[in-house]
């Protein structure tokens, strides 16, 4: 007896089933003769090799070999249904022992050829729809049962595996019949529907085909148009030219082009028309053809420099070194530089002056606020109001694929919900990534491995660790007083009269009117503020020349304070009075450096410490370090910090402050507290401090020592690890203090005379 496994058929008594005699054969490994009996069985999914039982339905059918043609057909006729009872698999040979399957004749013959002809008829009538139904109706007419019909149409049926073999385990007739029905008014209904929808496609692409073809012919008259006037060539034509001479890559062709195709099936008057016109307008108008490398001066790039900028030594040297390895390397772009500094320092127009030393586009780009990450990748054009980010913007505005781009304010990155513009910036700032920059309303790779980045920040407290991690960090020294002189006099009034339309010999102003300018209405480490004072000025000397009433104008510190029309600005000096307790510090702000007085005091109380004056995590804890070191250092005087409260403040207590570098002048005011010993006044000190007495390395320290020549400070201590940055500070900086360099508490203690030395 041979066993055949089928997949995805019903099985049904009373069909022959056809196969040809190879497939036969494989699926049996034996040769089909007639009246051999033969054992069809479904299998749950479709399988060939290692099967097992449990891969077959428990139901079967029987029957037998009927004819083995000279075509190589075998037919098997179906008999009965059968149980399958002991099925096993050797060598992928089946063997079972079946036991047959009893049938419950439930409707009769008149109900079974009224209910056949009527599904057979439903079926002609759809077929009969189409011109091809006369043949497949001549081949339906040769069924003579609904089993005959089922079986024929099994692998078209939209039934499930399971379902077909539900259909041959149903013992009732009746239900088994229903279930045929069901399963085949089913397929006609769904045959029906598919064979519709194929019209209307067909129908469609008939539409189409003739809108392309209308489409081409007027192309090739616009073309021809375009050709004889020039003047009037139509959009689509115009990108065609545009992208066939942009020079760029596949990718963006691509994209191009298959942009153009649908802006040509839109046509003017479509929605999406002008969408796409932008999208085209956009790409096509980037430089995508890399720029020749120009070999670069560079005795004429120091010269540019040190003429658009006074002072900035090694800033200016840093720059040089750049330049001079890409004209070694013949490379467009070298490291990415950040320059970290006071605003007014200079920052930004050194930019500007790179770009002119290099003879090369400019671009700034402003990225103080910013907290959207499509701000620097681009929206997807699936959004209304797409654009591109501001980096391809930038490169689009210069007309160049190698601009200098200067990223401004990049400490003023913010992030949330719409991303992390920080992390974006990451690819553009890698030279390994940017060579296929990727902006999402393109869609399509740039190279920006030729594009010079230049980063500014005031800080790099908050640009992330990854990011900066891909920036050299250049530092920018706030301005001494006669280096401010020097700006204003050479490029500040200059450029401000030019823009007031001011002649040279209409206005002067003496150096004693810059220093009271610089010392008494400007609070900063760069020039801004300054030349907001000297434009101030001039809009002053042009209502006064435009009235006639002076021919030119001489501005001395006597008719400073008239012209500027306020009070100077309040700056802190030292004390007059010395107090125990209270001891100048220095500090550094975004605007430059300052001093501060670390006032402490002692009441009754059960030992608290009271801190105020608006102080961050950071300044608490430093003050906290300051109640334990001088309780080490001066046991018996600290004793009694038990019966009272200490009360640190710093003022001005509603400006917000913070940083580890007040540890030392907080240590010594409490000592100087405890002990009784006022500190002298014009002595201030900077430095953090460990709980071991150490005392810690801080920075700002050229704009902190200004601040102290500026509020009349003599001598300054310092941590002993800076003394290296004090070359970064003016000579005439240093001259005005004595600068004593210490290691540990003990040494400031000493030196401030709170302990005799050793």
């Amino acid at each position: 007896m041979i066993c055949i496994p089928l997949y995805n058929l019903v099985l049904l008594p009373g069909v022959t089933y056809y196969f040809p005699s190879d497939y036969f054969q494989e699926l049996t490994r034996e040769k089909a003769e007639e009246g051999e009996d033969v054992i069809l069985l479904m299998l749950r999914q479709e399988k060939k090799d290692e099967m097992t039982s449990e891969d077959f339905y428990p139901i079967g059918v029987a029957g037998r070999v009927a004819s083995v043609s000279e075509k190589g057909t075998v037919g098997v006729y179906v008999t009965d249904r059968v149980d399958l009872k002991d099925l096993k698999i050797e060598n992928t040979r089946i063997s079972v022992r079946i036991v047959s399957r009893p049938e419950v004749s439930d409707l009769d013959e008149k109900s079974i050829s009224e209910r056949f002809q009527a599904v057979r008829k439903s079926l002609l009538q759809a077929l009969g729809k189409f011109q091809w139904g006369v043949m497949a109706s001549n081949y339906v007419m040769r069924w003579k049962s609904l089993e005959e019909m089922t079986a024929s149409l099994s692998y078209m049926l939209s039934i499930s595996v399971e379902e077909k073999y539900r259909i041959l385990e149903a013992d009732s007739y009746a239900e088994r019949f229903g279930r045929m029905e069901r399963a085949l008014y089913e397929y006609m209904e769904l045959f029906l529907i598919d064979v519709e929808v194929k019209e209307e496609q067909r129908e469609v692409n008939e539409q189409l085909y003739r809108e392309s073809a209308i489409r081409k012919q007027i192309e090739i008259l616009q073309n021809k148009l375009d050709e004889m006037h020039p003047e009037d060539v139509s959009d689509v034509r115009k990108f065609e030219m545009k992208i066939a001479e942009s020079g760029m890559n596949e990718t963006a062709e691509a994209e191009a082009r298959k942009v153009l195709g649908r802006m040509k099936q839109e046509g003017k008057n479509g929605h999406e028309y002008g969408l796409l016109y932008d999208y085209l307008d956009f790409v096509t108008s980037l430089s995508w053809k890399k720029e020749e490398f120009s070999p670069i001066d560079l005795k004429a790039a120091a010269e540019i420099l040190d003429k658009e900028h006074f002072g900035l030594k090694k800033v200016k040297e840093r720059i040089l070194q750049q330049i001079a390895v890409m004209e070694l390397n013949q490379r467009q772009s070298g490291s990415i530089l950040l320059f970290v500094g006071a605003p007014g320092t200079g920052k930004t127009s050194i930019g500007q002056s790179v770009a002119n030393a290099l003879n090369r586009k400019y671009v700034r780009i402003s990225l103080g606020g910013i907290r959207d990450e499509a701000e620097i990748r681009g929206h997807r054009r699936t959004y209304i109001g797409a654009m591109p980010g501001r980096i391809m913007e930038g490169i689009r505005r210069s007309g160049a694929s190698n601009p200098v781009v200067v990223l401004d304010e990049v400490d003023k990155l913010a992030r949330d919900y719409s991303g992390d513009p920080a992390s974006a910036l990451l690819e553009v700032l890698d030279p390994e990534q940017n060579s296929t920059f990727t902006d999402h309303y393109m869609n399509v790779p740039y190279d920006l491995s030729d594009v010079l980045f230049i980063c500014t920040a005031n800080s790099t407290d908050t640009i992330p660790e990854p990011l900066l991690n891909r920036m050299e960090v250049i530092p920018f020294q706030g301005y001494s007083e006669q280096e401010k002189i020097q700006i204003a006099r050479k490029h500040l009034l200059p450029r401000s009269m030019e823009q007031m339309g001011i002649r040279k010999s209409s206005l002067r102003i003496t150096e004693d009117a810059y220093h009271a300018m610089i010392a008494d209405y400007t609070m900063e480490s760069g020039v801004r503020g300054l030349r907001k004072q000297i434009d101030t000025l001039c809009r002053i000397a042009a209502v006064k020349l435009v009235r006639g009433e002076q021919k030119s104008i001489m501005v001395t510190p006597k008719s400073l304070r008239k012209y500027m029309d306020r009070k100077p600005i309040r700056h802190e000096h030292i004390l007059e009075e010395k107090d125990p307790g209270v001891v100048t510090g220095l500090a550094w702000t975004q605007s430059g450096g300052d001093i501060l007085f670390i006032e402490t005091t002692l009441t009754k109380g059960d030992g608290k410490v009271i801190i105020t004056g608006q102080l961050g995590d950071v300044m608490k804890e430093s003050a906290r370090l300051a109640v334990t070191l001088v309780k080490k250092l001066f046991p018996e005087e600290a004793g009694q910090f038990a019966e009272h409260d200490v009360h640190i403040h710093v003022p001005a207590g509603a400006v917000p402050k913070d940083g580890p570098s007040a540890g030392i002048t907080l240590t010594t005011a409490l000592a100087s507290l405890v002990t009784g010993k006022a500190v002298d006044p014009a002595m201030a000190m900077t430095g953090e401090v460990s709980l071991s007495g150490t005392v810690l390395p801080i920075g700002g320290l050229p704009e902190k020592l200004m601040a102290a020549v500026r509020s009349g400070i003599r001598t300054v201590l310092i941590p002993e690890e800076n003394v290296d940055d004090l070359e970064d500070v003016s000579q005439e900086v240093k001259s005005k203090l004595t600068i004593i360099p210490v290691h540990k508490v003990q040494e400031v203690l000493q030196k401030t005379e709170l302990i005799s030395a050793a």
